[in-house]
């Protein structure tokens, strides 16, 4: 025990040649040894470096255990073809893997469904485009139901001579210069022209307007009323629709607004008209056709006939407007609408207006 604890002075300590040796030296060394040895060396060297030599500042530091050398690169890794290599046939590609017959069922399957898809598509495609391009009423569940109107066409009025002023109906001198055939009515859609009320060149004769009246003294004195006021030119209209409706219209031009007032109150009262129509010898005025639709500057009288009716159930309307009077009838068996007749009638106070 005394023995070991004593202290060896460092200038009087021998040191090994072995351990004398330069750290570049040493590692050169362990670089050669195997590598099991390597790892002995390094498990033994500081157990004896802690029992023989204390740690001084000049003492070195024990070399650290080396790395595991690197795997030297195969030719193969390194890209090299090894001797004879160019003379081993290669080996043939590998055949596509067939597909179960299962799968070729549900992929025929997917294409049919896919098929299908498209057509369906195109087909809903083109009933859009062609649903759009239809008219509202053409469409089934979108048309709106008739309410018993006639379908006319869109109503204009006809051009003016040169340097005619167009109807004031506020001025009592203001009359129609347009061609008074050109300010009948037209047709509505899907009726049937009555050629024959058109007359020669579409001028209608004192005695064909009227003949529109069922007594003979009233027709003379209808006439003798034309000739004492002047009438200047008669117009008339007519057609017959699906439903069997019968429309006529007639219209008289006088010389001034005047004039066409005072035969306008030789044809009308309250009670009645003083020439009964064929047909519809008992009337009265109609109190269910509504003011409201009047144009303004616009008179109208409109008689509906009373029961017990003859064959046709006849319905008549006297408008004036400045120095035209007009006569519009509307006849049908059974029964004839009022809707329509009103709409007729003031389609053509709007033209006359």
């Amino acid at each position: 025990m005394t023995e070991h604890a004593q202290t060896t002075d460092p200038a009087d300590r021998t040191t090994d040649p072995a351990e004398a040796v330069e750290p570049a030296e040493a590692v050169e060394s362990a670089e050669a040894v195997a590598p099991a040895e390597a790892v002995e060396a390094a498990d033994q060297a500081p157990a004896a470096d802690a029992a023989e030599v204390p740690e001084t500042p000049d003492t070195p530091e024990a070399p650290e255990a080396p790395e595991a050398p690197e795997a030297p690169a195969t030719p193969e890794a390194a890209g090299a073809v090894p001797p004879g290599a160019a003379d081993v046939p290669a080996a043939p590609a590998a055949a596509p893997a067939r597909v179960p017959f299962r799968d070729r069922r549900r992929l025929r399957a997917a294409l049919r469904w896919t098929a299908v898809v498209t057509v369906f598509a195109a087909l809903g495609a083109g009933t859009a485009y062609g649903i759009t391009r239809m008219e509202r009423t053409d469409v089934p569940g979108l048309a709106t139901e008739s309410d018993g109107r006639w379908d006319y066409p869109r109503i204009t009025k006809p051009p003016l001579p040169a340097g005619a002023r167009p109807y004031d109906s506020e001025d009592p001198a203001s009359g129609h210069a347009a061609d008074l055939r050109a300010l009948l009515l037209p047709a509505p859609a899907g009726a049937t022209e009555d050629k024959a009320l058109r007359g020669k060149d579409g001028w209608l004769s004192t005695e064909d307007f009227t003949a529109v009246f069922a007594e003979k003294k009233d027709r003379t004195e209808a006439g003798q009323l034309m000739t004492d006021h002047g009438l200047r030119h008669a117009a008339a209209r007519g057609w017959t629709t699906g439903d069997g409706t019968r429309t006529r219209i007639y219209l008289l031009r006088f010389a001034t607004a005047e004039v066409g007032d005072a035969v306008f109150g030789k044809f009308v009262a309250y009670g009645s008209p003083s020439y009964a129509l064929t047909g519809a010898e008992h009337v009265q005025y109609d109190d269910d056709h509504p003011s409201a639709a009047d144009p303004r500057g616009v008179s109208r009288y409109s008689y509906d006939e009373v029961k017990p009716r003859g064959a046709e159930h006849v319905r008549q309307a006297y408008v004036r407007s400045g120095d035209v009077v007009a006569l519009i009838v509307q006849s049908r068996k059974g029964t004839a609408a009022a809707l329509p007749f009103q709409q007729t009638v003031t389609l053509q106070s709007q033209l006359l207006s």
